[in-house]
């Protein structure tokens, strides 16, 4: 029975493969951080989501060895049977301290998070609103769910229904979308904090106003944001002035809190404790590894005790950003520390992308391109990312390689 499958896929990854598409792996030979062994080479990473280059810091790795020796290397469980010590509920705590909500439930990952939130919540007399570039584990964890869809252009808050230019289709505004929900029980309107690809950062503050006038639940997955957006880097809801107003909250840690696995949804103590009961992730998945567990705690310890790390990644993403727009690169603007670096203007920018990344390496610069599915086609980017682990040599570095790159691959003079 193999054999006709074989032959589909052999034929089909040859297609991905010729249209420069096909998603090859870099090996690193080293531990992660602002400088990694790729191929026995020196490089300078800019492609991790090491947004606060916790990844391999001491403390953390010191926290873990602790964990392990108090603690074991796993717990061969679920939560609710024997899965849980008195540091999953130490985490807990501090998380819910941090994002400023009542209280939070772990997760194996913020994957499995989002795969979980919806399915207990909602029935098929309730509404989800999404936007339409959520990321694919929201796209999953709705499909898991009964609930009526809506998805609204993305960023557009408007009462309208109108043809998008990008994709020639009839897109919808969120108000319209809200209105059109009215009838349902529940509704909830899903959206990422930050988007990864474009790093734009939602509009939370017209989100929860519609939310509030069309008596709405809002929802943010801000795995991109938490730990350095806002002032305190509490995340996107602080970033734009709602905290208090968001009513789930999901993340990661394996992002700017530690980069290793492990995710939660944060909310109210009855949507948690619902939580606890419903959700199939929490209920039939292992427990969170005390070893990730205890790195995570110190993770938070170490943001509640001072912003530095945070307050140097601004500074560095300003910089860099201030630096490649004067060179004469296509950056989508902004504030976040994911910085696209698009490519669509260009004649065979897939191909384009790729070559570029390509010769990057050879400068010791780690930075991957972008291409369809993972992004519209067109929209073909590198995307680079700044981290507080980069130093201003780290930068500079980085910069005089894009523009040599850029120079002898004619995108700019």
């Amino acid at each position: 029975m193999y054999g006709k499958m074989k032959d589909f896929l052999t034929a089909e990854l040859g297609k991905i493969n010729d249209a420069g598409l096909f998603k090859h792996e870099r090996i690193i030979e080293s531990a992660q951080g602002a400088e990694i062994i790729v191929k026995g080479k020196k490089c300078l990473n800019f492609c991790a989501n090491n947004y606060l280059g916790l990844s391999s810091h001491p403390d953390l790795i010191k926290a873990s060895h602790d964990e392990i020796d108090h603690r074991g290397y796993g717990l061969s469980s679920v939560r609710f049977i024997c899965g849980t010590q008195d540091i999953h509920k130490e985490l807990e705590k501090k998380v819910s301290e941090f994002l400023g909500m009542e209280d939070t439930i772990l997760f194996s990952s913020c994957f499995d998070a989002n795969g979980a939130v919806f399915e207990p919540l909602l029935g098929e007399n309730d509404a989800i609103i999404s936007d339409a570039l959520n990321h694919a584990s929201i796209i999953d964890g709705i499909r898991l769910c009964k609930a009526q869809r809506w998805a609204y252009k993305h960023g557009d808050m408007r009462d309208v229904e109108e043809t998008d230019p990008a994709t020639d289709k009839m897109a919808k505004g969120l108000e319209r979308c809200l209105k059109e929900a009215q009838g349902c029980r529940f509704r909830m309107i899903a959206t990422d904090g930050s988007f990864s690809m474009d790093g734009d950062i939602a509009k939370l503050k017209e989100i929860c106003d519609l939310a509030d006038k069309y008596d709405a639940l809002v929802m943010v997955d801000d795995s991109h944001s938490t730990g350095f957006l806002g002032k305190t880097g509490r995340g996107t809801h602080e970033y734009r002035d709602v905290m208090g107003r968001v009513d789930i909250i999901t993340t990661t840690f394996g992002k700017a809190l530690g980069g290793a696995s492990g995710g939660c949804i944060s909310g109210s103590k009855e949507v948690i404790s619902w939580m606890r009961n419903k959700a199939r992730p929490y209920l039939f998945s292992n427990t969170v590894a005390p070893a990730v567990v205890g790195a995570t705690i110190k993770v938070m310890d170490l943001l509640m005790a001072s912003t530095e790390l945070r307050d140097k990644l601004e500074k560095n993403t300003k910089y860099f950003r201030s630096k490649m727009t004067e060179a004469g690169f296509d950056i989508v603007a902004g504030d976040h520390p994911i910085v696209p670096i698009m490519f669509g203007k260009y004649p065979d920018c897939s191909k384009l992308a790729v070559n570029f990344a390509n010769r990057m390496l050879e400068e010791g610069i780690y930075v991957i391109a972008f291409s369809f599915p993972v992004v519209a086609k067109g929209k073909d980017r590198i995307r680079v990312q700044i981290s507080a682990g980069h130093d201003m040599e780290h930068l500079d570095k980085a910069i005089a390689a894009f523009t040599k790159v850029g120079r002898e691959l004619n995108m700019i003079k």
